[in-house]
């Protein structure tokens, strides 16, 4: 996957745990939606300043919204959760609890 998709999906994805809209966020960087859109779809990249103003409002670092190299590969994921279950046995159940919560 291209680093302009990737970029795009882990803005939408910090977008959506502060609860906000495409429209609201684009409000609140004081943008065009479809702006907010292009960037989350992998058309645009967005520029430095709408960049900065975005993270601003999501509370992110840049650090924060280019941490999304763990997207890559599903088996990875799967091989690093595992690995947190071995290094953390007493929270197995804690585990199986959350993964049964997100996936009713």
């Amino acid at each position: 996957m291209n680093k302009k998709v990737l970029l795009g999906k882990r803005i939408r994805e910090l977008r959506k745990r502060k609860g906000l809209s495409q429209e609201k966020l684009s409000e609140l960087v004081n943008v065009d939606p479809t702006t907010i859109s292009n960037i989350e779809n992998g058309k645009n990249y967005p520029s430095l300043i709408n960049l900065e103003n975005i993270l601003n409002v999501l509370n992110c670092s840049f650090l924060d919204v280019f941490d999304f190299e763990h997207k890559n590969n599903i088996s990875d994921l799967i091989l690093e959760i595992n690995q947190k279950m071995k290094d953390n046995p007493n929270k197995i159940e804690d585990f199986y609890k959350i993964i049964v919560a997100l996936t009713k």
